[in-house]
């Protein structure tokens, strides 16, 4: 290991000095040289060594600064997730299923940009520009001014973009992009990392805001580095079933906006389609209430929204019974059948449950375990809740039922969509004049009881 180098300083001229002395041989000041420690400590090439930067300017935490300006896509789902609109220099990530219409979603958002007077270059590294135009006559954006190109290399690709300036750059997608210096093929860890690290680095240097498409793997998430997320301000899922024309623009990280807003699409033939009530679409098809189908009243983001939780009980032939879930968690599943089990007695032993969310949506709130609950226990007994009736309420090992949040949002919507009757929580905190008759529960024995008339 190398020996550490010292270095003198005169405190007057900030001269060097490889040894003491008592004058300074370039101000002429005397007793002013001292011995002054290296930036950092460790192996010779490995540290930043005794070499010192340029001081960063500070400001304390009463500084005021105005909020980021927004350019606003014209799509209302599109602007509700990135938190009101699009952030200069910021970098955001958008990940999705092959197939799921990330391009689709990003050409048409592409378009809405550049007639808001914002000067947009679409980079794609998987098409042909001639596909490009192909979609974008299809989706009727032939009219738009975007500026594309079909390229891979990073080096050329931001030589491009330091020439051109644009308000903002799509690149479709970064698994595709490659550094001329990083020793590996395109898609490897080394080179997504680096390829995310230049293209955010230039969207803070230039003030030009950067979308990134990224692929997924086959558990969902975005393929790479974990890093690759941390780098970015905004990161996006594009979810959906292919059996479904639903698509949801989930919003996981947002440092300019609320997480876990979610934006609602339909695919249509002439491509992505707003969705301004999604409650209504999830609902559809409920004029009759049918046993193991029950309306669930929850938030997304700031957004309430009303779905359908079904489920089917049928007598298994298994030694061990199917527990099959779509659109939520299946340990959450198994909790919630031991809490009927353990604190109201009744069992699902020798019986294959299916747990499914309608829509093609996805729920992860707690808030849901009450309308699970109540979905299981009415398919068990064949009897159908009333078809006006939403059910929402978080569900504890004990079998209490502990209170959730925006009760007065997730009323509000209920109403909205005609439905009269809740039940939910009774620690809930809702008002007498919310239009909607609430019946409150404190457990689950207790519910049970009151709403199947056993327990």
């Amino acid at each position: 290991m190398a020996k550490p180098v010292t270095t003198f300083v005169c405190s007057a001229c900030g001269a060097t000095h490889k040894k003491w002395a008592g004058r300074c041989d370039a101000c002429g000041e005397w007793n002013t040289i001292a011995e002054e420690a290296p930036l950092s400590q460790g192996p010779a090439g490995k540290g930043l060594g005794a070499a010192k930067g340029a001081r960063v300017a500070l400001s304390d935490l009463r500084t005021e600064e105005a909020a980021p300006p927004r350019h606003s896509s014209q799509m209302n789902e599109l602007d509700r997730v990135l938190g009101g609109g699009l952030v200069p220099a910021s970098a955001t990530l958008v990940g999705g299923d092959p197939g799921i219409g990330k391009s689709t979603l990003l050409l048409q958002a592409a378009a809405s940009f550049a007639r808001a007077g914002l000067k947009v270059i679409y980079v794609s590294g998987e098409e042909a520009t001639a596909q490009v135009r192909m979609r974008a006559q299809r989706l009727g954006l032939a009219d738009s001014a975007v500026l594309l190109a079909a390229e891979t290399n990073l080096r050329d690709i931001l030589t491009t973009l330091e020439a051109e300036a644009p308000d903002l750059a799509i690149i479709d997608s970064v698994q595709t992009m490659w550094l001329d210096t990083v020793d590996s093929a395109p898609g490897s860890v080394s080179q997504v990392r680096a390829a995310a690290h230049e293209l955010t680095t230039f969207a803070k240097r230039r003030g030009t805001a950067v979308m990134l498409v990224g692929h997924v793997t086959k558990e969902g998430q975005i393929a790479g580095p974990r890093v690759v997320e941390h780098m970015v301000d905004t990161v996006l899922y594009f979810e959906g079933e292919r059996g479904h024309q639903f698509r949801i623009l989930r919003s996981v990280k947002n440092r300019f906006g609320p997480a876990d807003e979610i934006g609602v699409f339909e695919m249509t033939g002439a491509g992505l389609s707003e969705v301004a009530n999604p409650s209504a679409l999830f609902l559809s098809d409920r004029e009759k209430p049918s046993p193991g189908s029950v309306v669930f009243a929850g938030i997304e983001g700031t957004r309430p929204v009303l779905v359908e939780v079904q489920a089917l009980v049928a007598p298994s032939s298994l030694s061990q019974p199917r527990r099959a879930v779509v659109g939520w968690d299946g340990g959450r599943l198994s909790m919630i059948l031991a809490v009927l089990e353990a604190r109201a007695g009744i069992t699902f032993q020798g019986l294959d449950v299916y747990l499914n969310i309608a829509g093609g949506m996805r729920i992860n709130e707690p808030a849901a375990d009450l309308a699970v609950a109540a979905a299981l226990l009415s398919a068990r007994e064949d009897a159908a809740l009333p078809h006006d009736t939403v059910v929402f309420g978080e569900l504890s090992l004990s079998g209490a039922l502990r209170p959730v949040s925006q009760a007065e949002n997730r009323l509000k919507e209920a109403m909205k969509l005609g439905f009269s009757t809740a039940i939910a929580p009774a620690g809930c905190k809702i008002s007498q004049n919310s239009g909607v008759t609430v019946q409150s529960t404190e457990d689950l024995p207790r519910f049970v009881g009151e709403v199947f008339g056993a327990g």
